[in-house]
Formats: C-alpha cells, structure tokens, sequence
C-alpha cells in the first residue's frame, strides 16, 4: 500500500477527517502496518498500552476475560480505531484485540496519538464523541444484561 493509501485511509475514520493532508502523512509514514492472521492478537487484555490501531481491512473481536473464558463484547471493522482508552486513562489494556478475519492495520504509537490529541483538539474532541458513544452502548447492555439476570432470579 502507498503513503497515499494509507493517509486516504486515515481519511476515512472521523477521528482524523479535519487534519491536514501533510500531518496525516506524516502520520502515515511514522505509522506501522501490520498484518494479521484469522485468529492472531493485535494485543492482549493487560498488556501495556503502547499504541492505537486504524484497521485498514478486516474485521476483529473485542473480548474481555471471565471465569468461564472469554467472551466477545465488541466488533470492529475496517476504518474503526482501537486501543485508545489503554493510552488516554494510561492503563493496561481493558479488552483483547482478536483478528476475527485476515487484518491490516497502522498502528500508531502512544507518542504520535498524544501529540496529534495535543496539535489538534478537534481529534480530541472526537476521540470523546467515540467513547462516549461506547460508554452509553455498554451502560445499555449492563442494564439489560442487569434485567435478565433480576428476571431469573425472580423466577
């Protein structure tokens, strides 16, 4: 894939769509790409959390450890970015990061997405807009999730 294609991608997700061309480039090529087999983890829950991913192609599972095993809670596709809550809150990884089909990412490393927050703020704004959106779809599945549970108990 090209610079081009790569800034083009990056384009695409609303994360990066109001920085300029020649930032977004060197994004890209300061960026790594990474392919992934079916199966294979970008990372891992409580890994260190080094980088952020754009995912160019594919498809990939968010899964979070539970005493009977992993469960998937989210899905992403191609022009979604992931891994960003781990360097925002500067915390371990909260979810595993599976390639649910052959993946191409950038990964981009925690300095490059701190200092594109810190140069633009309208990313930053956006990257709260994202997981905000996340945080009202969980709280929504919690309290479904909470319903069910109150309705077996009940019976």
């Amino acid at each position: 894939m090209a610079l081009e294609d790569e800034v083009s991608v990056l384009r695409r997700n609303p994360l990066f769509a109001e920085i300029s061309p020649t930032k977004l480039k060197l994004l890209a090529f300061t960026s790594e790409r990474i392919a992934y087999s079916e199966g294979q983890d970008l990372f891992r829950m409580g890994d260190p959390s080094d980088s952020a991913y754009v995912i160019i192609n594919g498809t990939a599972d968010a899964l979070i450890d539970t005493p009977d095993g992993e469960i998937v809670v989210a899905q992403f596709e191609k022009n979604a970015f992931v891994g960003e809550i781990g360097i925002l809150c500067d915390v371990p990884r909260t979810a595993t990061i599976r390639a649910k089909s052959p993946l191409e990412t950038l990964k981009i490393s925690k300095e490059q997405f701190l200092q594109l927050l810190a140069e633009f703020p309208d990313a930053a704004i956006e990257v709260m807009r994202v997981l905000a959106d996340r945080l009202t779809n969980t709280t929504a599945e919690l309290t479904q999730a909470r319903k069910k549970i109150q309705e077996l108990e009940s019976r």
